[in-house]
């Protein structure tokens, strides 16, 4: 089910008004549904059980008595009221002054954070030919906090479940953030909303709701669609008021916004409010931090990545956006597909983290990998996303469907295998050692000519996707600050699925300083480690050091080095990288094979022998024995 904007869990109401207008009949009248004879001064608390209530909510009617309360008591109650009920005499003129000249005042004296909505009643209609409220209405105008006035009988029972019904809907249903009555329109804020709202339902992308999109629109916040005749109905009501309420026989923005103004006018707030509380809008019209981060535990060792559900989505919503079908998404697509977002979900100019075209444009690809480094890295942002996204909606679900956690690392260590689908690698290696240069050589596709960097714009993060015997994996290097070599690394820059250790092969002093992070940090740690020696267009010199680079690796049981220049780029080292992360054992082999046979091959054949093995084995299973 979708993550719902919690409803108030109680509504608690408080009767004010001067001495004798019949506040406590009112309350005695609604408990026994008769009018007592004897009145005390205060009715004692009384507490209404949800499931007799037409909100379903479980509600407390307070009474308040200047004979048996103190001014400061009444203060507290006012503070801890949801709704306050001024009552007033319909036959005594002085209890209607003063509601603006007194307990109007008081109320917003002693509201905390936003004045407390008002329900007027009227007492006393019994005893009067006449109606009071054309003399109300000025003082609504002056107090938009009051949502409603009503006059009631405690004598007859008149209109004294509809008055408790009126307070309960005030708080649950307020006007006031959504309906401004001075302006006979929906507030601004209110706009806002709704427009998201279009938005997301707006599925074809051209600014119009047609009858499908109606339909599920319905759907979703009512569970019913639209009968053919209401629909119809509906645009009837539009063409009458409005002079582009329908367009191509759909929905405009000014029409969906009509009906919600007709809705409020006509006492049906909570028709509006189903909505907005079913995109997430608490009552301040703000999308609720329940709804924005729903709970999800990540144990330690795990980490988050995007699930069938969550790509599924966000491919469906670059389909959308992406509307000359380039496979990329321009400037003008992109703020677009991000129009009900507070903020884009990442900067305009990606080409320096992800993979781009030629223009700098965000690809399919790029998106993605966006996507899943921002799942690996900041889970509660893509939960924030995906609900200003609609996914709540589309999904009929929580965000939380859209995540998969992944198992802990050290049982990817004891079956030898990673079920993994993003790897995080660290690149580390001392300054000028081309460290930078190899990582955002990363994100250019092979068919790009060789691209420069400006320098300065050296990204922490870089994410492409590989493919790993036939299976789509992401990989996410991290470039490693070095400010000083003999600052020591820090857990989070050591912590990773596979280490890429960098040394500039034309430097003799390069290696030494990876030789010394591998000792001190990964030689006693299961990561998997691949030396790789950049610069290689340049003379490669000998390394000032014990051993040389060739000789560490295999003392150390390491890959052989790869070398690496950024005018040719040897794409195959990412591949590899990707692969140590998926097989985070496999180094274990490595003295073990003949030095012709590389390691990705002889695994990629003892992959597909287990494959083949494996199906032998279920052919011969499944074969029918001959009688």
């Amino acid at each position: 089910m979708v993550i719902k904007s919690p409803i108030k869990p109680n509504v608690r109401i408080l009767l004010l008004g001067d001495r004798g207008v019949g506040k406590t009949s009112i309350i005695l009248s609604l408990v026994s549904e008769e009018f007592p004879e004897n009145v005390p001064t205060r009715a004692e608390e009384i507490t209404i059980p949800a499931d007799v209530t037409p909100e379903q909510v479980p509600t407390n009617i307070v009474d308040y008595s200047a004979v048996d309360q103190a001014e400061d008591v009444l203060n507290i109650l006012i503070k801890g009221a949801s709704v306050v009920c001024v009552v007033y005499a319909v036959d005594n003129e002085d209890s209607i002054d003063r509601i603006s000249t007194y307990w109007l005042p008081l109320i917003k004296e002693n509201s905390v954070e936003k004045c407390c909505p008002v329900v007027l009643v009227g007492n006393k209609i019994d005893l009067v030919d006449f109606s009071t409220i054309d003399g109300i209405l000025p003082i609504m105008e002056d107090f938009p906090e009051i949502e409603t006035c009503i006059e009631c009988s405690a004598k007859t029972l008149k209109n004294i479940s509809e008055l408790f019904y009126y307070a309960q809907k005030a708080v649950l249903h307020p006007t006031s953030p959504i309906y401004s009555v001075e302006d006979t329109d929906l507030t601004e804020t209110c706009k806002q909303a709704l427009s998201r709202i279009f938005k997301i339902c707006d599925m074809d992308c051209d600014g119009l709701l047609n009858d499908t999109e109606l339909n599920n629109f319905q759907s979703r916040c009512f569970n019913a669609p639209l009968q053919p005749q209401v629909l119809d109905d509906v645009k009837s009501v539009l063409r009458k008021n409005l002079d582009d309420g329908v367009q191509n026989n759909c929905v405009t923005f000014k029409g969906f916004l009509y009906l919600h103004t007709l809705f409020i006018q006509r006492g049906r707030n909570e028709t509006t409010w189903a909505v907005l509380r079913k995109f997430g809008y608490n009552e301040q019209l703000q999308i609720s931090k329940e709804y924005l981060h729903p709970s999800l535990r990540v144990p330690s060792g795990c980490t988050t990545e995007l699930s069938h559900r969550g790509q599924h989505f966000l491919t469906h919503l670059f389909e959308r956006f992406d509307k000359d079908k380039d496979m990329s998404l321009s400037p003008t697509e992109l703020e677009e597909m991000f129009s009900t977002c507070p903020t884009p979900a990442w900067p305009p100019d990606v080409s320096s983290l992800v993979p781009t075209n030629e223009k700098g444009w965000i690809t399919y690809q790029g998106y993605i990998c966006q996507w899943a480094l921002i799942t690996l890295l900041d889970l509660p942002k893509t939960f924030e996303y995906l609900a200003y996204l609609g996914y709540n909606i589309y999904e009929n679900d929580s965000q939380v469907t859209a995540v998969q956690v992944t198992r802990e690392r050290k049982v990817d260590l004891a079956k030898k295998q990673s079920t993994r689908n993003v790897y995080r690698c660290h690149v580390i290696g001392a300054n000028g050692s081309g460290k930078s240069t190899f990582c955002r050589n990363f994100i250019k596709s092979s068919k790009e000519k060789y691209r420069k960097f400006d320098k300065r714009d050296t990204p922490e993060y870089v994410t492409n996707i590989l493919q790993v015997y036939g299976q789509d994996k992401f990989l996410v290097l991290r470039d490693i600050t070095v400010v000083n070599m003999s600052d020591p690394l820090q857990p989070d820059e050591v912590r990773c699925d596979v280490a890429c250790l960098v040394y500039d092969v034309s430097h003799p002093k390069s290696f030494e300083y990876i030789a010394r992070i591998y000792i001190k940090y990964f030689a006693e740690s299961k990561i998997p480690v691949l030396v790789v020696g950049c610069k290689n267009d340049l003379e490669t010199v000998k390394q000032e050091y014990m051993l040389q680079p060739t000789s560490f690796c295999e003392k150390y049981k390491l890959p052989p080095p790869q070398n690496f220049t950024s005018k040719v780029p040897n794409r195959d080292i990412y591949t590899k990288l990707a692969t140590m992360a998926c097989f985070p054992n496999i180094r274990e082999s490595i003295g073990t094979m003949p030095a012709d046979m590389p390691v990705w091959f002889k695994t990629g054949l003892s992959l597909a022998a287990i494959t083949v093995f494996g199906f032998i084995v279920v052919r011969v299973i499944n074969t029918p024995k001959i009688s």
